[in-house]
């Protein structure tokens, strides 16, 4: 058991219930991005900084766990697999999962010691750790790995000072930044980092997926959980909780009302703020409905640009409410008027 899960401590890189990405030994669904990576790795020259993007769920820190301990564990050659695998049971994978490799650093949202919860961002002293860290002597295999996850979570003094630690990089050193958004990025991080592109799963690879971590849910609702993550095992994983469900529900229902339901809508915030990264959560819920609705307008010949402006209009929300720490009721109602705005002019 790793000491995070131990200790009680939340992840807000862990699907409750499941294993975090550290101890997740099987990358489905990306044999692409994978190939691309252990071409670099294993032919001796991998780039000083990976940008890992893709939608959330997909597998992004999953192949850059995959990536730290073939490089932990054979440095940039082709001694190790082609497929980058290390063994469960070798020193460093063990290492890896108890948190206490000191050739990887991994940086993420950390706990409000007044609230007890996660954080809602990624703060610059979080950051600035990668100074020290790849200033020091390299360890086993002459290799020093970070990991920001993810680096969307910055504010802006983080970002800047991501950006001065990229623009003097470290030699045997490599810095993976995941990424949901990569667009939200500096252009300035953009530019100095390559890109390491993950697709959403197909529809067998997510179907098998689901069938191994949730056997004894029935095909029926297996597939409505596939149909609701568009392609995110992550996303499906989460959805498959109760709070999870229950939000992508009500993000559904938000959709369908033309006026808004005042005190629906409030109960509906108190319900959010009551789940853990509620407003994440629901934002994220929220905004992949509003897609798929716009999507399939657009397969009816009815796509209308006004539809993407109230998308945008609302991930701006929920991306602004989470940087200040807003309290969800303003964003919940906020959202909600964008959205039956947009109804009303039939562009919904």
């Amino acid at each position: 058991m790793s000491p995070a899960r131990a200790s009680g401590i939340p992840e807000p890189d862990r699907a409750e219930g499941y294993p975090h990405p550290r101890e997740t030994y099987d990358l489905t669904g990306q044999d692409a991005a994978l190939a691309n990576a252990a071409r670099a790795i294993r032919g001796g020259a991998p780039p000083q900084a990976w940008l890992i993007s893709g939608p959330a769920g997909v597998g992004k820190a999953t192949l850059a766990y995959r990536i730290a301990r073939y490089l932990l564990r054979h440095g940039a050659t082709g001694e190790g697999p082609a497929d980058l695998s290390v063994p469960k049971n070798d020193i460093v994978s063990r290492q890896i999962e108890a948190q206490a490799h000191p050739g990887l650093l991994v940086l993420k949202r950390q706990i409000n010691e007044k609230t007890g919860k996660l954080k809602t961002i990624l703060e610059v002293d979080e950051i600035r750790r990668l100074g020290n860290f790849f200033g020091m002597t390299s360890g086993a295999g002459g290799w020093r790995v970070a990991i920001v996850d993810s680096a969307d979570e910055m504010n802006d003094n983080a970002a800047n000072a991501l950006l001065k630690i990229l623009e003097e990089p470290p030699l045997r050193g490599l810095l993976m930044l995941v990424s949901h958004a990569p667009g939200r990025l500096l252009p300035t991080i953009r530019s100095r980092c390559r890109r390491l592109d993950l697709k959403p799963l197909d529809a067998q690879s997510l179907a098998t997926a689901l069938a191994r971590f949730l056997p004894d849910m029935t095909i029926a609702d297996r597939a409505s959980l596939a149909g609701l993550s568009e392609g995110s095992l992550g996303l499906a994983l989460r959805l498959a909780g109760e709070d999870g469900l229950a939000l992508a529900r009500e993000a559904e229902t938000l959709l369908e009302n033309r006026t808004p339901d005042v005190p629906a809508l409030l109960g509906l915030a108190d319900r959010v703020a009551r789940a853990e990264d509620g407003l994440l959560q629901f934002g994220q819920f929220l905004a992949q409905a509003l897609s798929r609705r716009i999507r399939k307008r657009a397969e009816e010949g009815k796509g209308d640009a006004r539809a993407v402006e109230a998308w945008e209009r609302v991930h701006a929300l929920y991306a602004r409410a989470i940087g200040i720490h807003m309290e969800p009721r303003q964003t919940v109602l906020s959202s909600a008027a964008a959205i039956a705005a947009a109804k009303r002019r039939g562009a919904l």
